[in-house]
Formats: C-alpha cells, sequence, structure tokens
C-alpha cells in the first residue's frame, strides 16, 4: 500500500431542481448510494454539507452544479464502486437528472494518506485538468497516473 489515496471530484449541471418531481428518483438514490460508498473497501472519506449526509446544499462553483467529492485507498477501488455496484444504475439514468457536459466534470489526483482535500484544492484540480489536460496532478480514469513514489 502506497502512502497515497485517491481524491475524485465530479460535477454536474441539473436538469432541475432537486426539489421536483423529475428528480425524485435521484434524490431517493443518494442515501442508499452514499451509504455503499462508505462501506465499500478502499473508501476514506467524502465531502457532505454541514449536517446532511450528501453534498446536494454545497454549490461552490455555480447554483445548478452538484458536486461528488471523495477519497479512496486506489483507483482501483474507485473504479470498482463506480462501475461494479448499484451505483452504476445511477450512472446510466444520469442524463435523466444531469445536462450532458461538453467538458471536463472529473478530476483525480493523488493526496497524502491521512489529508483531507478542501473544496478549493478540488477546484484547482478540476481547473488544471480543464486547462492542460491530464496531468500527474489532475488526471481521470482514461489517462490515469500512479501514485507517487514516497521520498
Amino acid at each position: 500500500m502506497s502512502g497515497y489515496h485517491l481524491a475524485q471530484m465530479n460535477v454536474g449541471v441539473l436538469n432541475a431542481p432537486l426539489d421536483t418531481p423529475r428528480m425524485s428518483d435521484f434524490v431517493a438514490m443518494l442515501d442508499p448510494i452514499n451509504s455503499l460508498a462508505d462501506a465499500s473497501p478502499g473508501f476514506v472519506w467524502r465531502f457532505r454539507s454541514e449536517g446532511a449526509n450528501d453534498a446536494t446544499e454545497e454549490r461552490p462553483f455555480g447554483d445548478d452544479l452538484l458536486i461528488n467529492f471523495s477519497v479512496w485507498e486506489s483507483s482501483e477501488s474507485l473504479w470498482d464502486f463506480t462501475y461494479r455496484t448499484d451505483h452504476l444504475e445511477l450512472l446510466r439514468r444520469r442524463r435523466e437528472w444531469f445536462t450532458r457536459l461538453d467538458g471536463v466534470f472529473l478530476v483525480l489526483w493523488w493526496i497524502p494518506a491521512g489529508h483531507v482535500p478542501t473544496l478549493a484544492e478540488a477546484g484547482e484540480r478540476l481547473d488544471l485538468i480543464r486547462e492542460k489536460g491530464p496531468t500527474p496532478e489532475a488526471f481521470d480514469f482514461r489517462t490515469p497516473f500512479p501514485a507517487p513514489v514516497p521520498a
């Protein structure tokens, strides 16, 4: 095990306000999917709005942008949760709830184990991948980079 964990943030543009009938299935899936993440092998941490079990109240990058922000022990553990659990159903239905984004909406980056990344840090990493493309400092699943080698 390396001394690094994988941070990830993704953003999505809502098709409608969360309190509308159009979004009811998505809202109903939040707690079960978040609980599944919390119990998944390799899960370390996820961002939550104060006093909530999800991050839907936080809109640091715009009123219509939801964020998902978490830390995992490895890229494999994040991949397994994302694509090999019930979370996949949420992904398959995402066009019902979110507008298709032409730009980059996901960023991954390595952090020292034990570090809790901030929203500002996540925003900087998202800006970095949008400006420079995938680099060891900000990448995606299609262009992964290995964890740094501890000095």
